[in-house]
């Protein structure tokens, strides 16, 4: 893989958004923001790396927890600026303990579905 033709194809200017989604389940696991420097760490480990807005530094999504994403494929979207990978998750993805960070559902309120 030329990593240096793969990130010139993807609109760094600002964080990149990326859509988590299990590659068993297609279910959507979470959403997270990389930069080139997450993205590369990415690609390298095969483990997922984001950039952490509120702490204003890259981590790595299990670092603490041990609940780490490992990729599979990774996908770029139409106008080259968010991503989608799909990832063979080890536990639950979300901080509260969950498989998804999407486990609340909008019917005549807030419904947990997980």
């Amino acid at each position: 893989m030329d990593i240096e033709k793969v990130v010139n194809e993807i609109n760094f200017k600002n964080l990149v958004p990326v859509v988590i989604q299990d590659f068993k389940t297609l279910r959507v696991l979470m959403l997270g923001y990389m930069n080139l420097e997450a993205f590369v760490k990415t690609i390298e480990t095969r483990r997922v790396h984001f950039y952490s807005r509120s702490r204003q530094k890259l981590w790595l999504k299990g670092e603490t927890s041990g609940n780490f994403l490992n990729v599979k494929d990774i996908y770029l979207d139409c106008d080259s600026d968010t991503l989608l990978i799909t990832v063979d998750p080890e536990g639950p993805t979300c901080h509260t303990g969950r498989t998804s960070c999407f486990f609340r559902k909008l019917e005549d309120e807030w419904k947990i579905i997980d």
